[in-house]
């Protein structure tokens, strides 16, 4: 899991990059879910929150630049 800041300093680029990673880690977590496979279910939460940050980190600078 990485902290906001850590994530601040981050190019743009570079966070949609994080962001497609966690998204596809995401989507293979819940597939191993449903398929019973999944050894550590609270990854799942963790991943989601991470995307969480990452969105509104994207928000933040979106609404830095349009003032």
């Amino acid at each position: 899991m990485t902290k906001a800041a850590e994530l601040r300093e981050l190019a743009d680029t570079d966070l949609e990059t994080k962001l497609i990673e966690a998204r596809r880690e995401l989507f293979n977590l819940r597939f191993q879910l449903a398929t019973g496979r999944l050894d550590n279910i609270a990854r799942i939460p963790e991943v989601r929150r991470e995307i969480a940050r990452l969105l509104t980190l994207q928000g933040e600078r979106a609404r830095s630049e349009e003032n």
